[in-house]
C-alpha cells in the first residue's frame, strides 16, 4: 500500500477552526424592594482584567443597603459601561465580558451596534515639508505637583467616606489619596476641604454661590419613604420611664469580675417590645391598600424589629430577625453586627428588608422629646429620648435620684385607637421598670 507524502500528512492534520469567543453583557438584574437603581461605589476590575464566575465585579449602593455584583461570565472585561458614582437604571448593562460562546450556549450577545467610522489617517510628510515644533513653556513647580500621575487605585474609597463626599461636594479625582496604592481616607477629604474653603483662596468680596447637589441614593430612599408615611393619620403617644433598676441591671453585669458583660440598654428595649407583641399583635400587622374598597391587615407571625441607626451614608434602618425567639444577649449581639455593617457601608438587603415595627434611639446623639414618623408598611414606631437624672419620690416619699428616659409612640391611627397603644406602651413601661418580669416570660 502506497505512503502518502510527510508532506500530505502535515497539511491533512490542520484544519481552519472557527473562532469561539463573543461579547456578553452583564446586565444590571431587579435587586429586589422595590429599587429601580444603584449607585456604583467602585469596580473591583478594569477593562482587559480576566474575571471568573461569581467573583465580584463591583460595589454599589441602593436606596437601602451596600453590596457587591458578582460576575455571571468567566471571560476578560472588554468594556466598562459606567464608573464609580454613576447612577445605573436597572435592565442596563454594567460591562461587557469577552466569553467561550461555547461554555454559554444558550445567552444571546448583544446586537451588534453600527461600526464606527475610522479616523483619517494623517498625510505623510514628504522631504519637502517642514515639521515645526511647538515651542515648550515653563510650568509652575505647583502644576505640576497637580499633574502628577494618580495610582489607579485612587478612586477606590470605603462607602464612609464616598458618603463624606457627597455631602462636602467634592470630586474625588481632585483630592490626593494618602492611603495604600494612593487611595482616598477620610483625612484627606477633610484636609481638601480645608483648603478649598481657606478664606484665603477666595478674594475678598467674592460672591457666594449656591450649589445644587443630588441626593445620594439613601437621601432618595429617605424622600421617598417620608413621603409616603406622611399620607399615614399618625397620632403620638409618649410616656416617662424610670429606668434606674435596668441600669443598676447593666452596670452590675458589666463590672462582673470573672465574665463581664455589656449589653446596650437599646437589646433591652427590643426584647421589651417584642414580648409586648405577643400580646398586642396588631402593632406587628401591616395595612393592605391593595384593594382600596376593601383595605385589610396582614398579621405577621415573627417581630422583625428595626433599629433606626445614623450612619456616614445616612439613616438606615435593618432589623433584628425573629426577636420573639432570641434572648436579650441574642439581641444585642445582632444589634451590634448591624451597627458595625453600617458604619463600614456594608449592610445587606437582606438585613433591610422584611420590618415590622421600628425603634429609633435618637437620645444617642440629643433630644429628650421626639415624635417619630411611621415607616410604610408598618403602623408603629418607638422613639426614645436621651436620659436625664432627676430628682423623684421613691415608694416611702423620699427624695432620691431618678433616671428617666421618654419614650414616644407614632401610631397608624387608621387602624390602632389610643387605648390600645397605651396598654402596650404601659406593658413595655413594666418591663423595662421592672426588668425581673421578663424573667418569668423568657423560654
Amino acid at each position: 500500500m502506497a505512503v502518502p507524502p510527510a508532506a500530505s500528512i502535515l497539511r491533512r492534520g490542520f484544519h481552519a477552526i472557527p473562532a469561539l469567543w463573543g461579547i456578553r453583557s452583564q446586565v444590571l438584574k431587579d435587586v429586589g424592594e422595590g429599587i429601580t437603581e444603584v449607585q456604583i461605589i467602585q469596580w473591583y476590575v478594569e477593562e482587559g482584567a480576566r474575571i471568573e464566575e461569581w467573583k465580584p465585579l463591583c460595589q454599589y449602593q441602593s436606596d437601602k443597603a451596600v453590596d457587591d455584583i458578582t460576575s455571571r461570565y468567566e471571560g476578560i472585561v472588554k468594556k466598562l459601561h459606567f464608573e464609580a458614582d454613576d447612577t445605573v437604571p436597572t435592565g442596563r448593562a454594567l460591562c461587557d465580558i469577552e466569553v467561550d460562546d461555547g461554555k454559554y450556549p444558550d445567552d444571546h450577545p448583544p446586537p451588534p451596534q453600527a461600526p464606527s467610522q475610522p479616523a483619517p489617517t494623517p498625510p505623510t510628510p514628504t522631504p519637502t515639508q517642514i515639521r515645526e515644533e511647538p515651542v515648550a513653556t515653563a510650568t509652575p513647580a505647583n502644576d505640576i505637583a497637580n499633574q502628577t500621575p494618580k495610582s489607579r487605585y485612587a478612586t477606590l474609597a470605603t462607602p464612609a467616606v464616598r458618603g463624606l463626599l457627597k455631602t462636602l461636594n467634592v470630586d474625588i479625582q481632585d483630592v490626593h489619596g494618602t492611603g495604600k496604592d494612593g487611595r482616598v481616607l477620610k483625612e484627606d477629604v477633610q484636609r481638601f476641604v480645608a483648603a478649598r474653603d481657606s478664606p484665603s483662596t477666595a478674594p475678598p468680596g467674592t460672591p457666594q454661590t449656591e450649589t445644587a447637589v443630588n441626593l445620594s441614593p439613601i437621601q432618595s430612599q429617605m424622600f421617598k419613604t417620608m413621603t409616603r408615611s406622611l399620607g399615614i393619620p399618625h397620632f403620638l403617644y409618649t410616656d416617662e420611664l424610670n429606668i434606674n433598676n435596668i441600669t443598676a441591671m447593666r452596670r452590675k453585669l458589666a463590672n462582673d469580675a470573672k465574665d463581664p458583660i455589656k449589653i446596650t440598654f437599646l437589646s433591652f428595649v427590643v426584647k421589651a417590645v417584642s414580648m409586648a407583641l405577643s400580646e398586642y399583635p396588631l402593632l406587628n400587622a401591616k395595612v393592605d391598600t391593595s384593594n382600596a374598597d376593601k383595605p385589610q391587615l396582614i398579621m405577621r407571625p415573627r417581630h422583625n424589629i428595626g433599629v433606626a441607626m445614623d450612619t456616614p451614608q445616612g439613616l438606615i434602618v435593618p432589623n433584628v430577625k425573629d426577636v420573639a425567639n432570641r434572648s436579650i444577649l441574642e439581641v444585642a449581639s445582632e444589634i451590634s453586627r448591624l451597627s458595625a455593617l453600617g458604619k463600614d457601608g456594608k449592610i445587606t438587603p437582606a438585613d433591610m428588608s422584611g420590618g415590622t415595627i421600628t425603634v429609633s434611639n435618637i437620645g444617642n446623639i440629643g433630644g429628650t422629646y421626639v415624635a417619630p414618623v411611621i415607616v410604610p408598611n408598618e403602623v408603629a414606631i418607638l422613639g426614645i429620648g436621651k436620659s436625664k437624672t432627676v430628682p423623684i419620690f421613691d415608694d416611702e416619699g423620699q427624695v432620691t435620684k431618678g433616671e428617666l428616659v421618654n419614650f414616644s409612640w407614632s401610631a397608624d391611627h387608621r387602624v390602632v385607637d389610643g387605648a390600645t397603644m397605651a396598654r402596650m406602651a404601659n406593658k413595655i413601661r413594666a418591663y423595662i421598670e421592672s426588668p425581673e418580669l421578663m424573667l418569668l416570660q423568657l423560654r
